[in-house]
């Protein structure tokens, strides 16, 4: 079921830097690897969390509940590469049920139904390729944007390793 960028980010002037551009979503089952890294040399320049539900975001859910990840609890994570072009990707990491919270490393306290700090956190901390970013306290899903000009390297339905390409940089 689709959505609008603008909705799943709830920040349309972030949204138009993305529109045209291409997606990937990740989902993290329960007995899956529930730590997030920097997919390339970046500098995490903001983090938002917007408040929602926890539905269940397994493939059934997701076919019949309508704007499920824009429904669901989130961050929006920022992310200035370290490339040519000086493109910014972002990361949104989902809750859903069971997940108890989400930590951003860097930022302290966890991110659940009960936080009640500050929505955005500006932040000026460079992570190297493969440094972590924050995890689950279980397993959710994380959507990854990028504007025009990347390519996608996966496909719906592949089964992803740890370090794997997900998408192509610009030229």
């Amino acid at each position: 079921l689709s959505y609008s960028i603008g909705e799943l980010l709830g920040d349309e002037a972030l949204a138009g830097q993305f529109r045209g551009g291409t997606y990937v979503a990740v989902r993290l089952s329960a007995g899956m690897y529930h730590r997030f890294q920097a997919p390339a040399d970046a500098t995490l320049r903001r983090v938002r969390h917007i408040r929602g539900d926890t539905w269940n975001v397994n493939p059934p859910a997701l076919a019949r509940v309508p704007r499920l990840y824009c429904r669901n609890e989130r961050m929006v994570i920022e992310l200035s590469l370290r490339h040519p072009a000086g493109t910014t990707l972002l990361l949104v990491p989902v809750g859903a049920v069971g997940v108890a919270g989400i930590r951003i490393r860097g930022i302290a306290g966890r991110f659940g139904l009960d936080y009640a700090g500050p929505a955005v956190h500006e932040c000026a901390s460079y992570r190297r390729r493969g440094e972590e970013l924050g995890h689950f306290e279980q397993g959710s899903t994380i959507v990854v944007l990028a504007p025009p000009g990347f390519t996608r390297l996966v496909s719906a339905g592949d089964r992803l390793r740890a370090g794997q390409r997900l998408l192509g940089l610009p030229a």
